[in-house]
């Protein structure tokens, strides 16, 4: 049996049918929940992040495994989140620039163009100690 409810997304108040109520939060079937409250992987799909905010409904649904009986999941408000923090470009900037200190040698400061091996935090040349002297 639905009841009708009454979901504050962060500005309006939405009414809605539910299906009863878990852990003080409402419960909604699969396409029954307002079209402005989103699981965590639908807000990542949009840009956005929970930004802390505790969840509004939950979302049960039957699982399509028949040994997994029901799926629970947390909805939360697109008025309260936020965007992802920063965007892929920074993101592999800052993998490149670690990857690049891997490859600096602890004792001569140079690149070698390798990763220095992690046991000895040195590159070959100095390990061997054939660097070669410029005259």
């Amino acid at each position: 049996m639905q009841r009708p409810v009454t979901v504050f997304d962060g500005r309006t108040h939405h009414v809605a049918l539910c299906r009863g109520w878990r852990d003080g939060l409402p419960v909604f079937g699969w396409g029954e929940a307002p079209s402005t409250l989103l699981t965590v992987s639908q807000l990542r799909s949009v840009g956005l992040r929970r930004n802390g905010q505790d969840p509004v409904a939950l979302l049960v649904f039957r699982h399509h495994r028949p040994y997994r009986r029901e799926e629970t999941t947390e909805l939360f408000s697109v008025e309260r989140a936020a965007p992802v923090r920063g965007t892929e470009a920074q993101r592999r900037a800052k993998v490149r620039n670690a990857l690049r200190a891997r490859r600096i040698c602890a004792e001569c400061r140079r690149d070698v163009g390798y990763y220095v091996p992690t046991s000895t935090g040195v590159c070959w040349q100095c390990e061997s100690g054939t660097w070669e002297v410029a005259a």
